[in-house]
């Protein structure tokens, strides 16, 4: 078990990382503003239950094996941005009646928000690079098993993550709600969603092992 001292120190490090957005939180803002709050917030748990698998793949030392494998990081690597390319496509190519009247948003299926927001952070090798990159830091080998170490950080890590993530996902739909009521707005953020998640997926092409 972490010092407390070093539980602080972590959690200050957490925050300050989490105040930068980045890619889950372009998808979980890109999910609020397209389907509203409550899409936001179940993507914010999908998201999060995807960096359990990284958290627990780190104290397992499986993203070690990624990391020293190109192989393996190229393959996960390619299977996320194949899954964002899906989704910007899909995006893109919804159409819809035009017009400026308000209309009722189509009941959504949480659960399958919760399982694309999990894919989409598990296929994403950055997250595993950093888990094992940024944990062990804080972890002291004389006061115990790291990998149960690794655990309680990452259970820290999620826990800040999805108050912070929350927080944007709540700010979104509130910001977005009127523009939602339109058919002609939400094409267009459809078509915004869209570049999002392909933008996503040329961000990951980036990534180098």
């Amino acid at each position: 078990m972490p010092e407390l001292s070093t539980l602080v120190l972590f959690s200050a490090a957490t925050l300050a990382i989490m105040l930068v957005p980045g890619p889950a939180v372009l998808f979980i803002v890109t999910r609020s503003v397209a389907q509203g709050r409550a899409a936001g917030l179940v993507s914010v748990l999908g998201v999060h239950a995807g960096s359990a698998v990284h958290v627990v793949a780190a104290a397992l030392g499986l993203s070690a094996l990624l990391a020293a494998s190109a192989t393996a990081f190229t393959i996960v690597k390619w299977a996320g941005v194949a899954y964002l390319v899906w989704l910007g496509l899909r995006k893109l190519l919804t159409r819809e009646a035009a017009g400026d009247d308000p209309v009722e948003l189509p009941e959504q299926s949480k659960r399958r928000m919760f399982w694309e927001g999990l894919v989409v952070n598990v296929l994403n090798p950055k997250t595993a690079i950093f888990f094992l990159a940024f944990l062990p830091p804080f972890t002291d080998p004389a006061a115990g098993p790291v990998a149960p170490q690794i655990l309680v950080l990452g259970l820290v890590w999620m826990a800040i993550g999805m108050v912070s993530d929350g927080g944007y996902a709540v700010l979104s739909s509130v910001l977005a709600t009127r523009v939602r009521q339109s058919v002609r707005a939400r094409r267009r953020i459809d078509i915004g969603s869209g570049l999002v998640y392909l933008g996503l997926a040329a961000w990951l092409t980036g990534e180098k092992a």
